[in-house]
């Protein structure tokens, strides 16, 4: 049929080079096809298939770009709701990526070329199609063992947001139900297969301006004796005057506050027969001495710390003296500045030798700054999995999945905000005999500054007792 030749000869033409390629210029064409796909098309003859590459790159960078130029911390936030799409779309990008390499190579027809060239652009050319691949294959693989790690960790039911307060401004936009502040208890425990029950021994509450972000810090020792619980509660019913248990053997006392959880955990009846009630018990006593609601917690095996610290390759710190731990005081981290294995780390944090409570609180403030400040993405990054798999079984909390989209943008905030510190503790507070009505005074005074504007110019006040101070005042992190 005459009429049909034409058309052959436009795909003959489409489908052969005009002109052969050399080895080399075969393997530029290739690699030139990574950065422009279609450009090994175009050249190869394949124009329509070369221009529709070209255009659906020119769009998935337009598409790209935009976002880039408008993504904030809200977007962020949101993107945590589609980490199983991101996690398919990126492997699936992998995948056509490695098609398109092998595809452009393959249009080029190495099979004009010796034997020997061919061995060898074959070899080069499916080197780059690997090399090109596996940056998806690892993104892919971060997203998904995020993903994990978050499903687990954030597991607690959704729940109704928080409720209206008197006077709230409820807006649709507004997800903190007209509240100014949220305040998450920060706790750090020690349980493990290998210890009966669990201590607070870390017991902090980080209350945020949801607004600004300005962020009030607000440490109670562990050794705070005569904790009252809510009225009403059950808790009180069974110790009307404030927690006090016999000694459970000589010099040995289980209910100073970091004993709460764990008893209410070891007595449901308490409950109405209802179990796993330490961390809600817990949060009702600490917001009640503080005198504010406590939304959320999370809990931290600070045994735990250890596998992250030693997956970042340890932390630098400068020990003030020397630091002597160990059951029979066989252990010494020597004063000066040296890089600490995730063992001696948490030594260095929690030693009582020759020290009181008060210095194990600053020492462990100094440890958790100094995790902050250190954990350098390119670190993170590449022992991303192992850190996923500690953080999994170290890390409880009851903040619930779907207010991460709105935690991530506040926690953005709150790093470049104002963060100050109080902390009860002796001379401010004594732990034998609190004074509950002057902490929940200092308690309202450091949120009513922390909320208040910072006016332009001011200068930074003189530190005063029960003032609150810069996070990190004294720290020895490097």
């Amino acid at each position: 049929m005459p009429f049909a030749r034409p058309i052959f000869d436009r795909v003959r033409e489409q489908e052969q080079p005009r002109t052969p390629v050399g080895a080399a210029a075969l393997i530029g064409w290739t690699a030139l096809s990574v950065v422009l796909p279609g450009a090994a098309h175009l050249r190869a003859g394949w124009k329509r298939t070369g221009y529709a590459l070209l255009g659906a790159y020119a769009v998935v960078l337009a598409v790209v770009g935009a976002v880039a130029v408008n993504a904030d911390a809200h977007l962020a936030g949101r993107a945590l709701n589609w980490l199983g799409l991101i996690t398919f779309v990126t492997a699936a990008a992998g995948v056509a990526w490695f098609a398109l390499v092998i595809h452009s190579f393959v249009v080029l027809r190495p099979q004009g070329l010796p034997r020997a060239a061919q061995i060898a652009t074959g070899v080069v050319a499916g080197t780059l199609s690997v090399a090109v691949a596996l940056p998806f294959a690892m993104a892919a693989q971060f997203v998904s063992e995020s993903e994990r790690t978050i499903d687990k960790i954030f597991a607690a039911p959704a729940g109704p947001l928080f409720p209206v307060v008197p006077g709230g401004r409820l807006a649709a936009s507004d997800p903190w139900g007209g509240r100014d502040r949220i305040n998450v208890l920060l706790l750090g425990g020690d349980w493990g297969n290998d210890r009966t029950g669990m201590r607070t021994d870390s017991v902090n509450v980080a209350s945020v301006d949801v607004h600004t972000g300005n962020t009030v810090l607000l440490g109670l020792p562990r050794n705070l004796e005569h904790v009252p619980f809510p009225p009403g509660s059950p808790m009180a019913r069974r110790f009307p005057t404030g927690f006090t248990l016999p000694e459970s053997r000589p010099g040995w006392r289980d209910d100073l506050l970091f004993g709460v959880w764990q008893y209410a955990e070891d007595h449901p009846e308490l409950f109405g027969g209802r179990r796993h009630m330490g961390a809600e018990t817990l949060k009702q006593t600490v917001g009640y001495i503080l005198g504010i609601r406590i939304d959320w917690y999370t809990l931290v095996n600070i045994w735990g710390f250890a596998k992250i610290i030693d997956a970042l390759g340890g932390l630098v710190l400068t020990v003030d003296s020397d630091i002597v731990y160990g059951k029979y005081n066989e252990g010494l981290i020597p004063a000066g500045t040296r890089r600490l294995s995730g063992a001696d780390a948490l030594w260095f944090a929690r030693s009582r030798t020759n020290t009181d409570d008060y210095t194990r609180m600053r020492r462990q403030r100094c440890v958790y700054s100094a995790l902050l400040n250190q954990a350098n993405p390119a670190t993170v990054l590449s022992r991303f999995t192992q850190i996923a798999a500690a953080t999994r079984k170290i890390l409880r909390t009851d903040i619930p999945r779907s207010m991460l989209e709105e935690l991530v943008p506040l926690a953005v905030k709150a790093k470049n905000a104002r963060v100050t510190s109080v902390q009860f503790m002796p001379p401010l507070i004594s732990t034998s005999a609190p004074d509950w009505a002057q902490i929940r005074l200092l308690t309202a005074n450091a949120i009513q500054k922390s909320s208040a504007p910072k006016r332009r110019g001011a200068k930074r006040a003189p530190m005063t007792p029960g003032a609150p101070s810069p996070i990190g005042e004294g720290c020895t992190a490097v």
